[in-house]
Formats: C-alpha cells, structure tokens, sequence
C-alpha cells in the first residue's frame, strides 16, 4: 500500500496564539471555537469526518490555510477534520493551526483516553508486508545536525531526541520508506515535513540605543517624540513575538508623571500634556528619561519583557526676548582712549547654548561720528561697549547712547521686544592735557643746497587742543641728522646753522627729514611732535669724476686703444652730462695720446704709437653741463707691458699686472649698463 501523503510532526508546548483586529467590530477573527472534545475511538477510520472547524478572518479568508500537529489527519477547504489513513493511537491531544495573510489561530482537539505519545508519531500500516522495516533519512537524521530524529523499524513510531531550538532551525525534510530484510526499498521514500511550533522563549530587545528624541517646547498634546521599536526572535506568526509597549517609569516626574504617552503597537512616543506645562523655561530638568517596556504576547502577563532607556530633550524656541538688567548705564572714558568702556548685562531664560539666547546689540542712536561699537561676549552674553575713535572733551563732554538688543533667531510670533530690550547709555569724557599738534604735518619747503648759514626755512606752527586751558607752547629740535637747523623756542622760527648739502647721506631722493617738539606748560607737560620736510634744489657744486683711474697696454700692441673711460657726478641733470673729455695738453706731448667721444658719459683713451714698457701718468680733464661748468683733472696711470706667449709682464711699468684687454672689457662693460 503506498504512503499517499506527507507526515506531519510538530512539536508542541503549550501556547495559544490569538489575533484580533478592532477594524471590524461585528466580528473577530479566529476559531468561533477554540477547543473540542471527543472520545478515543478504536480506530480512526480513512477520509471519515471526525468534526468541522470554522474559523474567519473577517476579510473573507483569502489564501486560508491549515496545518495539524498530527500527520494522521487533514483539515479539508469546507473545514471538516479527517483522517489520512485508519490509525488507533494519535495521542491525547492535537492541535489546528489556520492561518491567512489578515489573521492566524489555533484550535485544541482532546481526545480523552487517547494514549500519550508525546515526542513522538505511530505510522500504523497494516497492510504492510511481513518482516518488512520502517527506514527514516534527511536532515536531522543521517545529514548534518544527524541524530535528531529516529525511527522504530518496527513500529514506525518517529521520536526527537533532543531539545529543538526554531530560532535555529525551523522546519526539518525527512524521507520514510519501508524495506525489506535485505534492505531493499519496498515502498517510500515518502516526504515527513517536521515543523517546529515556537515556544516563548526569547525577550524582546532594543538593539537601536541609544534611544534620543527631542520636542520643541509647547508642542501641542500628541506630538509624535520618537519611535521605539523592539525585537523579538521568535516566530513573528505568533503571539509569541507579538510585542505590546508602555512605559515603566519617568524621572523626572514634574509638572506631571505622565508627560509621554507610547502607543502600545507602534512603540510612538508622545506628548500627553498641554503645551503650556512642555515650557523648558518653567521645567524642573529639559530632559526626561523613560523606561520602556517591551512585552511579548500581545502584553499578556506570560510575556516575557525587555526595557530601554529613552532620554528625551525638550528644545529650547526664541519665547524669551532679552531684556536689559536696567534702564539706563554710567561710563566714562578720558579722552583721546580708546577700548572698551563699559559692559551692558542683559537676561533672557531661553537656552544658552543656542541662539534663542544668544544677543545681538545695535546702537540706534547718538553715534553720529561712528566714535562707538559694541560686541556681544559669546561666554557672558554681555553687550561690550567701545571706543574706536578717540574722544574730545573740547568738542563734547558727554555722549549718550540708544542701544538694543535682540537674539540672533527670530522670536516666536506671538513674542515681541518691549521696552525693556533698549537701554540708554550716559557716557562722561574725561579732560586729559594733550599734545599740542602741529598743522599742517608734515610742513614742507624747497630750498637750493648751499643756502647761506642762518638763512630762514619757515616758521613751525603748533596749537594746544585744550581751548578751555590757558597754556604756553615751546618748541625744540627732536631729531637733526645732519645738524643743520635751529628753531627758536618761543615763536618756531626754524633757520640753518649749517650748509645744505643735496649730496649728503642724511639726504634720501632731495628730501632732508626733520622732527620738532612742541611742549606745552600742562602739568605734566604734554608733548607734540611734527614733521619737517626740506626739498633741497641741486646747485652744480660737484665736480665730475673718471673711471678707471689706471690701464695696461702691450708695448707692441698693434691694436693701440688704451681704456674707455667714464664719467659721473653727484649732481643732478642739467649739471652733470653730456661730459666733455680732454687730455691736459700742457703735461703731456700731442702726438702720442689721443682721447675721443664715444658718448655723453663715456670716452676712448688711445696711442698714436707704440711706447717703450713704462708706467705713464695721463693727466685727463672732464667737465660737466652745468652753468656754470665744474672741472675735475685725474691722472690716469697707463702701464705698457711686454706682452709675449700670452703672457703680460708689466714688472718693469709697476706692479699692476691687469691687461688692456681686461681694462677694455671692464671699461666696456661700464659703458653698456649705461
């Protein structure tokens, strides 16, 4: 006889997994009756119907599908429960899984005076062949994890060896054939589908912390925190992982214990209370910590638990405006200082590590000069209020100041600033004995160089900013490089007392610098110092001067040019070049040098012939453009050396031993960096 359909084994603890739906009143899904009694039989007969079941998911039961924990019986479509094949003994009780994709429930069978036979199935075949045996293979048996199950050859009876875990595994394929003594397959293999029915064995746990939500004060009742979610590893068909919330406990418990409320299934954190008990500024601490509770079987009291802490912010808006610690502030300030003058201290209860508390200050009125500033202290929050322009007690004794002050956010729209976010500012400046100042400074004047001794340059003219104060200013010399001038203490008559000198180091582009002291009779004495700039105006008082000063030349030189020579002078254009050269005719004979003009500034020194190896001393006199001209007359040294095998030896003429070529070269080069 062949085995027609698969065994079913499941593995049961006691449990009722029960779902119900609150969409539909007027029904629940489920069985309508969830345990059935009925008396052991002698045998269980083939496709007779033992009971009917009926179960509804309220939607029409789609998809709707049976499972048995017996493999002996099957629940027909109509719901009637039969039997597979003729069985005596199934056990004292069985139990019928539905299931839809809207629902699931599970059914009792109690058949009193049924044998027990828990742990394991009886496959009772008694049409079975003679001598023939029960074989049982798969996972769980002869395949990894091995052992698990057996079979009685004998009897058929399937039995678990050890604990099942379905969080490990939770369905085994096994294969149950029947064979000979020889070992031959008679009938089978036939499929035994083993499902293991969960038992409630796994806490819920928050694997997500930490759990940190924020609500802005006065949000209104309902508004959603956080969302705290669970998991459980048991099977999610049941209720076994069907988890219910709630929350423990929350500290602090002001202005109410119950300020949260946690939807049971969606673990939804919200705000149960007004919007005006959630004000961060009334608030004992703006932060709450929640112990939630997450319990398995839909929250019955058999569930097992797990908790989290959910620590939860109340955020700080701009519902506060700043507002001054009082009306009006005193400062004082010298005048001519600058820095800052005094701190304005304001309060605001809002959040100070935000901007609902940070400040922001304006001067809106009394600083037409832009004299004043102010900046916020970011640790204090304090307007600091400065000086950036020097103050004058002469021109006004006392400032004041309209400032307000706002938060860097906007506020709310039902807050606005009041009168108490502007203050004034009553600002005394303090007489100081100042400097008297010179105008205008710097004081320039062009005069030529080489001006007569004692001849006046100008006269310095210092006032004393204090008007209100009587006082008398004298002046002196501060700094005199060159030591040329004088000033007369009484009236600032500056004149020389010695020789402007255009040419002098202490003179930078024609501008001679110097400083002047103006004391005034203050107690202590205050002092001004001014500048003095001379433009000196250059007079041809420097006589042009050559270069080089010394030359070689080979005594058989066939190329007779002796130096290029060149001229400069200390003087300014129009008294220095074009430069006239000319040799001193009266030292020296006029048919053995010769000099040319090359350019304004440059000139060719050259034999007329071939001299004997000796030094001689060429007198050369150049004049400068100036009106009227200056002369200078420089002897240039020509040695005449033997010249032989690339070798100059000029011992005889000195001891100069530079070449002609080396002068020409050098002399050359003088001539093109100009």
């Amino acid at each position: 006889m062949q085995l027609e359909t698969p065994f079913v084994l499941c593995v049961l603890l006691s449990q009722v997994l029960l779902l119900t739906s609150a969409e539909d009143l007027d029904c629940t899904p489920g069985f309508q009756q969830k345990v059935f009694h009925i008396e052991q039989p002698a045998e269980f007969i083939k496709d007779q119907s033992i009971l009917n079941l009926t179960f509804s998911d309220c939607k029409g039961n789609d998809k709707l599908r049976y499972e048995i924990s017996s493999p002996y019986f099957k629940v027909n479509s109509d719901g009637s429960l039969v039997s597979r094949r003729n069985v005596t003994a199934v056990g004292r009780t069985l139990f019928i899984h539905a299931r839809t994709p809207h629902a699931e429930d599970m059914a009792e069978l109690v058949i009193i005076g049924g044998r027990d036979i828990q742990g394991s199935l009886q496959v009772v075949d008694s049409d079975r062949p003679e001598g023939s045996k029960f074989r049982l293979t798969g996972k769980g048996v002869d395949q990894d994890p091995k052992g698990i199950f057996r079979i009685n050859e004998n009897t058929g009876s399937v039995s678990v060896t050890q604990t099942l875990n379905r969080e490990m595994i939770a369905t085994y394929q096994l294969f149950v054939e029947t064979t000979d003594v020889s070992g031959r397959t008679l009938e089978g293999p036939v499929p035994l589908e083993v499902i293991v029915i969960d038992q409630n064995d796994n806490r819920p746990i928050f694997r997500e912390g930490p759990y940190i939500g924020h609500v802005m004060e006065g949000s209104p009742t309902g508004t959603t925190v956080m969302r705290m979610t669970a998991f459980d590893a048991d099977d999610p068909a049941t209720d076994n992982a069907l988890l219910r919330y709630n929350i423990r406990q929350q500290t602090p418990d002001k202005p109410s214990p119950n300020m949260f409320y946690i939807d049971p299934e969606k673990g939804d954190i919200v705000t149960v209370v007004s919007p005006a008990l959630l004000d961060r500024e009334t608030l004992e601490n703006p932060k709450y910590e929640l112990i939630i509770e997450a319990q398995d079987m839909a929250g019955l009291d058999v569930g097992l638990t797990g908790t989290a802490t959910a620590t939860i912010m109340i955020d700080d808006k701009n519902d506060q405006s700043p507002k001054f610690t009082k009306k009006e502030f005193q400062a004082t300030v010298e005048e001519g200082a600058v820095g800052v003058i005094v701190n304005l201290t304001v309060e605001d209860k809002d959040d100070p590590t935000t901007g609902a508390w940070r400040a922001a200050y304006t001067i809106i009125n009394g600083n037409p000069g832009q004299s004043f500033e102010i900046h916020t202290n970011p640790q204090t929050n304090e307007g600091m209020l400065s000086v950036i322009k020097p103050l004058d007690y002469e021109i006004s004794a006392f400032h004041t100041l309209l400032i307000k002050v706002e938060n860097e956010d906007p506020l709310v729209p039902d807050v606005s600033y009041g009168p108490s976010s502007t203050a004034t500012v009553h600002i005394t400046v303090l007489d100081v004995n100042e400097g008297p100042v010179f105008y205008p400074d710097p004081m320039m004047v062009t005069r030529q160089e080489n001006i007569s001794v004692g001849s006046v340059l100008l006269t310095m003219n210092a006032t004393d900013p204090d008007s209100l104060q009587r006082q008398t200013i004298r002046y002196s010399v501060y700094k005199d490089p060159a030591g040329w001038l004088n000033i007369n203490p009484i009236n600032g008559t500056v004149d020389t007392m010695a020789v402007l000198d255009r040419e002098s180091p202490f003179v930078h582009n024609s501008v001679y610098t110097a400083l002047f002291l103006a004391i005034d009779s203050g107690n202590p004495p205050a002092t001004g110092t001014g500048t003095l700039l001379i433009t000196l105006e250059d007079v041809n008082d420097n006589a042009p001067f050559i270069y080089p000063t010394v030359a070689e030349v080979c005594d058989d030189a066939k190329n007779l040019s002796v130096v290029i020579l060149g001229a400069s002078d200390k003087d300014l254009h129009p008294n220095t070049d074009p430069f006239k050269f000319e040799i001193h005719k009266q030292a020296v004979p006029d048919k053995v040098w010769k000099i040319s003009k090359i350019n304004n500034t440059h000139a060719l020194v050259s034999l007329l012939q071939n001299l004997n190896k000796a030094n001689y001393n060429l007198p050369v006199m150049v004049t400068d453009s100036g009106k009227p001209p200056m002369t200078n007359i420089t002897d240039l040294r020509v040695q005449v050396c033997s010249c032989k095998n690339s070798k100059v030896d000029c011992n005889m003429a000195g001891a100069l031993r530079t070449s002609v070529t080396s002068i020409l070269l050098i002399s050359l080069f003088s001539l093109a960096r100009l």
